[in-house]
């Protein structure tokens, strides 16, 4: 027997409901709010993505030669496609560009649970507006469609990368040294942060004062421990905006760092505690990537939810009750009646109202018994002494009540029955 690859998964009927119904909720929230769907290609250039990430992310990723010898990869996230996507197509369209996209990404990582080789993305972008209400809009956005999913339980801390990054950056440090230490700041390793601070020479006074802000968590009040400057005042304006929109569940945590050197303002992570210890499952903030991909300078934020983590930590809280469910199930009760069957079958279809119908030729019992498993809410049997007046009998499956009603108003009847 074949077996799946290693990271992967099969979603049976069941399971696809679920997950179709939790990205339509998601996809019809980003469209409430101006949102535009696009779509790009799974494999890409190996360049766009090394170009984002640096030569080492190929290590992570599914890469290979194609059958021109060109350098390809599946694609492990979706940001720098958009960006390429922007640069060649989207640049010169109206301001501010709000687009969302999902899809399926790959990445060449050690399975575990909750996280797998091929994973499933949900993302948004807001391109060309440099203002707090835009970072507030994504943030919401990404609330909002956490919400329409049901869940319940999640948290959203909010950073701000330009504080951390402008001390050392005060410090003259050059780029690869400034990307080295908020590494270390990103991945929480204060004996190798450190290191770098001794072997750089950093004032012992600006070490404390880093870790100090990094440690800094709570309400807006923690601002106030803050010195005046550009950052506190936009995240003032940044967290009265997110009240405005609604917004909850929200804390400032000054020690995010996303460990990226294209990020370059606010930064958020949202956690959900029913997930454990691995209990992120979004994040994002403003960013520069454009140029990077040969545009010219544009603000830009947006984030990437991990749809496979959010389902998880749903029913995790609670079951997902989204069931795959057919409107009427059509039973002809002999071959004299088949086609008059498959005539009702079309008629159905024809009005919008979903509808099978018995291909084993079974008997009447073991089609009800088929027709609630497969979540029928009606069944039609034709019968002979029925179709010859231009009848069937109805069945409702919710209550076992059944009648006789005119083949003409059998659609009417059933979709009463919604």
């Amino acid at each position: 027997m074949f077996q799946r690859p290693r990271g992967t998964r099969d979603f049976a009927p069941d399971e696809m409901a679920k997950r179709q119904w939790a990205a339509a909720a998601m996809r019809d929230v980003a469209v409430s709010r101006g949102f535009k769907e696009i779509q790009m290609p799974i494999f890409e250039d190996l360049e766009l993505f090394t170009k984002k990430s640096g030569p080492g992310v190929v290590e992570e990723l599914y890469a290979f030669k194609d059958k021109g010898d060109r350098d390809i990869a599946l694609r492990p996230e979706m940001t720098a496609q958009v960006m390429r996507f922007y640069v060649s197509d989207m640049a010169s369209m109206p301001k501010p560009l709000k687009l969302f996209y999902f899809g399926p990404c790959f990445r060449y990582e050690n399975p575990q649970s909750g996280r797998y080789r091929e994973f499933f993305q949900f993302g948004a972008e807001i391109i060309g507006s440099n203002t707090p209400e835009t970072d507030a809009e994504a943030v919401a956005l990404a609330s909002s469609m956490l919400e329409a999913t049901g869940l319940g339980n999640y948290v959203i801390r909010i950073g701000y990368i330009g504080i951390l990054r402008g001390i050392l950056k005060g410090l003259n440090l050059p780029d690869d040294k400034i990307a080295e230490g908020m590494h270390y700041l990103d991945k929480n390793d204060e004996a190798k942060f450190s290191s770098f601070a001794q072997a750089n020479r950093l004032p012992v006074d600006r070490i404390q004062s880093m870790m100090e802000i990094r440690n800094m968590k709570g309400g807006v009040d923690v601002l106030d421990r803050l010195g005046e400057s550009s950052a506190k005042g936009y995240l003032l304006e940044f967290m009265e905006c997110l009240s405005l929109l609604g917004v909850r569940n929200c804390q400032l945590d000054l020690g995010i760092v996303r460990g990226l050197d294209y990020y370059t303002g606010m930064v958020f992570e949202i956690d959900a505690p029913a997930l454990g210890a691995e209990k992120q499952v979004a994040g994002g903030g403003s960013y520069d990537l454009v140029p990077l991909f040969g545009g010219e300078q544009v603000f830009t934020t947006g984030f990437a939810i991990g749809f496979d983590r959010i389902l998880i930590a749903r029913e995790r809280e609670s079951p997902i009750e989204a069931k795959l469910c057919i409107d009427a199930y059509v039973v002809p009760m002999s071959d004299s009646t088949r086609k008059t069957a498959l005539g009702i079958v079309k008629a159905l279809r024809g009005r919008g109202i979903s509808a099978d119908f018995d291909l084993m030729r079974r008997s009447l019992s073991k089609n009800l018994k088929y027709a609630a498993s497969i979540g029928a809410r009606s069944v039609v049997i034709v019968g002979d002494k029925e179709s010859a007046k231009g009848a069937v009998t109805l069945r409702n499956m919710a209550s076992g009540d059944q009648k006789e009603v005119k083949i003409d108003s059998i659609a009417d009847e059933i979709s009463g029955l919604k």
